[in-house]
């Protein structure tokens, strides 16, 4: 009977042996392919991300009075309240039309190589101008941005604190600048899967190391990887098996629209994955709302394999690693309209 003890115990000890040099090797394989979140903002080529700057910057992602409504910020579509998006379908801008894509996620973008699902945007600071002027989002225009802020002083002052030696500092495209700089700072440290990639493999559980495995073994690493586990090419969705047209609508070609080539049609920048459990819906469309109705259309469409429920459910585990910890975010206090700050104009027609 004793004999029996030492040797069962003498098996779970081996186990464990087993258990962690195995946990060690997909370590050592995931680091390969992936990059841990760092615990600062990166920098950003051209654009100093100096305090003063970036305290404007949050004002303005925070200013509603940047659409011609007085009512659509930044935030209304990016909400750092709710994993930096707006868990619907696809936006509702000026006039409550609703946009015709998903909106991404705000946090980590800056780990993108492009902005918008079909890149069109090549830096932060480039996206921030596009849906102040679009029609169907914030519908202003550049120059009634600069009145606007022109025309309260405490901008003004915030302005020339953050682009020194400037003649005149307030201008459409230092607004675009500054947002970036605060938007490069909405960053998502510390996810268990980060604290893997560092060494520490209790940091996932056995179900999610399965998932891990699964992630990297199935061929979802082949879009998939590096920082932010995506956003950093372009692939046709249905690479394999093409999805309805309530999930891939036959309207939306994608990146076709920039660069008009024929191969471009329904082809999108790969979605980075991180917090992607609290991104719902998914896919440009925004058709789907579960994380694991995600995961086995992405096997049908992309790696050509229809996932058994077990590994549905383990990938899925696993992709809830990559939630990391949210920065603390005051609202902060943006300065009141003057006579000279053009009027809201109504969102619907006057009767």
């Amino acid at each position: 009977m004793v004999y029996r003890t030492l040797s069962t115990l003498a098996a779970a000890g081996l186990l464990a042996v087993a258990a962690g040099a195995s946990a060690n090797e997909l370590q050592q394989r995931a680091a390969q392919q992936f990059n841990p979140i760092p615990q600062y903002p990166p920098v950003i080529d051209g654009n100093e991300m100096t305090e003063a700057k970036v305290t404007l910057g949050k004002m303005l992602f925070f200013e509603p009075r940047l659409s011609s409504s007085h009512l659509i910020s930044c935030n209304t579509c990016h909400n750092v309240g709710m994993g930096g998006h707006d868990y619907l379908p696809t936006s509702i801008g000026h006039g409550w039309q609703k946009g015709p894509r998903n909106s991404p996620t705000v946090y980590n973008a800056v780990f993108n190589v492009a902005q918008f699902w079909d890149g069109r945007a090549a830096d932060l600071a480039e996206q921030a101008k596009g849906p102040v002027q679009a029609g169907v989002e914030m519908s202003s225009t550049p120059q009634r941005v600069e009145d606007t802020l022109r025309s309260m002083p405490e901008y003004v002052k915030r302005f020339r604190q953050a682009f020194p030696g400037e003649d005149d500092p307030v201008s459409f495209d230092n607004m675009a600048t500054a947002i970036e700089a605060y938007e490069a700072t909405l960053i998502t440290p510390d996810a268990p899967f980060d604290q893997f990639l560092r060494g520490d493999t209790d940091a996932l559980n056995e179900q999610e190391q399965r998932g891990l495995s699964l992630f990297m073994n199935k061929g979802c690493v082949a879009c998939h990887s590096g920082t932010n586990l995506g956003g950093q090419n372009y692939y046709p969705f249905g690479l394999v098996t093409r999805p309805g047209g309530e999930i891939l609508p036959s309207g939306d070609k994608g990146r076709f629209a920039v660069t008009e080539t024929a191969s471009d049609e329904y082809v999108f920048r790969a979605a980075p994955l991180r917090n992607i459990a609290l991104t719902a819906p998914y896919f440009h469309s925004g058709a789907v709302w579960r994380l694991e109705d995600a995961v086995a259309v992405m096997g049908t469409a992309q790696l050509g394999t229809e996932l058994e429920e077990d590994e549905v459910t383990d990938i899925t585990s696993f992709l809830h690693t990559l939630t990391g910890e949210m920065p603390s975010i005051t609202y902060p206090e943006l300065p009141p309209s003057t006579d000279d700050t053009p009027r809201p104009n109504p969102m619907t027609p006057s009767p």
